[in-house]
């Protein structure tokens, strides 16, 4: 009986752990009507100061939620060395329902001691008009011919939020990311000067449209390869994609709406589209005006992934300055349902990534900032982060099953041997022979 309570609980264990697993957040993939942001589960909570002698810190690779009122000016602190490139971006998610209007967003900035402006962006929702999540970064790249920002020490991490005074007022949630770039490999001088012209046409996706339904964050992003995307998008929901683009290689996008037979009401920039690199920094976006016909927008064409990207003044050449998994957002306007109702409306997503991929100009893992097998089997597959993370789990919830029913058939084993050995070693006849069908010791 012992030994059967114990065999038992390793049992309950496992299936405890699995559904421990199951219960895991996944992709909230019902196109059923606007669904809130996903928001990374490993977010730490971290609270912007007015002041800078009162900033938290950001750690390197971490991931953080915070927030931040209408006007209010947040600072955040950095600790860096005089030789890594640090990334800190911002993704500004207002309230569903509320308003907001031309030129509302944010601007994040790295900033020394002296408050010197390492580098700065804006995220604003400009004529499409609705609230979305929208992203920004700010970097302190180290270079031999700039002589600021490039010591060792403290440094700022200032967000400032801008709203009109006819926009809502509450507050907005904001996610943070810290990264840094890996260093390049010895001997590694890669150009200094941007390029200057590349292919503007993309070849035709490959034949055949398949359906892959989007996220609902950065976090959950849906993994797509090149190719034609079904799915659908209900007014006031934002549908995220990933795609991974390696170094050298180019990637072109258009998303497209169906038609509609509900109205045929003119609404100007109620599809917004963007793309955005690996660190969360913005590279392109374009809007689409709808009228219940087909219609469709592309984003402009973009140079290849390269690493002298970054020396362009131009700051969608300077974002594909490398590689690895590339976001896609589509949002459609709420204010889309007053005249085609709530249901959601085709989308499609035609997406090219060209050219062979060429090697990484980085020492060892370049973790974020690359292209691995792997990743080209989730773009395959459509499995988000968040899932495979859950797959992996799932490997390592199986090995532990395995691991406790080899723990107890060796020691099954074990105790079957001793007891033949017991067995063996009492003359025929004498008292206190256990049967070798008997129970183990009570120890098993």
């Amino acid at each position: 009986m012992n030994r059967q309570r114990n065999k038992g609980r390793v049992t309950l264990a496992s299936l405890a752990a699995m559904c421990a697993v199951a219960a895991l957040p996944g992709q909230a993939h019902a196109a059923d009507g606007p669904a809130a942001y996903t928001f990374d589960p490993a977010a730490a909570s971290v609270q912007g100061a007015e002041t800078n002698a009162e900033a938290q810190e950001l750690k390197p690779g971490s991931v953080y939620k915070s927030s931040i009122e209408a006007s209010q000016k947040l600072y955040y602190r950095l600790e860096l060395d005089d030789s890594t490139d640090a990334y800190v971006s911002a993704v500004v998610v207002p309230k569903g329902g509320g308003k907001v209007a031309y030129g509302d967003g944010i601007t994040i900035s790295i900033r020394d001691l002296d408050d010197n402006r390492c580098s700065s962006e804006d995220a604003a929702f400009e004529s499409a008009e609705f609230p979305r999540p929208i992203a920004a970064y700010a970097h302190r790249t180290v270079r031999k011919d700039s002589t600021i920002c490039q010591a060792g020490g403290t440094y700022n991490v200032l967000v400032e939020r801008e709203s009109k005074a006819t926009s809502s007022p509450g507050a907005w949630d904001l996610e943070l990311r810290f990264e840094t770039e890996p260093a390049l490999k010895d001997g590694e001088t890669p150009p200094t000067e941007a390029p200057e012209d590349w292919p503007s046409s993309s070849p035709a996706p490959a034949a055949g449209k398949q359906k892959r339904a989007g996220g609902s964050s950065y976090y959950d992003a849906t993994s797509i390869e090149a190719g034609e995307w079904v799915d659908a998008v209900a007014p006031g929901q934002t549908r995220f994609y990933r795609v991974p683009v390696d170094w050298g290689q180019q990637i072109f996008a258009t998303a497209a709406l169906s038609n509609s037979g509900t109205s045929t009401e003119f609404l100007g920039n109620v599809l917004a589209v963007a793309l955005d690199n690996p660190a969360r920094g913005h590279v392109e976006d374009a809007t689409l005006s709808y009228a219940g016909a087909p219609t469709s927008v592309a984003l402009d064409p973009l140079p290849p992934v390269a690493y002298e990207n970054r020396y362009d003044v131009a700051s969608d050449v300077s974002a594909m300055r490398f590689a690895g998994w590339y976001y896609l957002s589509v949002t459609l306007s709420p204010k889309v349902a007053e005249h085609y109702g709530k249901d959601p409306i085709g989308l499609t997503l035609k997406v090219n990534v060209v050219n062979d991929s060429k090697p990484s100009p980085y020492q060892g893992d370049a973790g974020i900032f690359g292209v691995t097998d792997d990743d080209r089997d989730m773009a395959k597959s459509g499995q988000s982060a968040s899932e495979a993370g859950q797959s992996d789990t799932m490997k390592m919830v199986a090995a532990a099953g395995i691991g406790s029913g080899s723990v107890l058939v060796l020691g099954l084993g074990a105790w079957t041997l001793l007891a033949r050995r017991r067995a063996a070693a009492v003359p025929p006849g004498a008292g206190g022979h256990q049967p070798l069908g008997g129970p183990p010791p009570q120890a098993w």
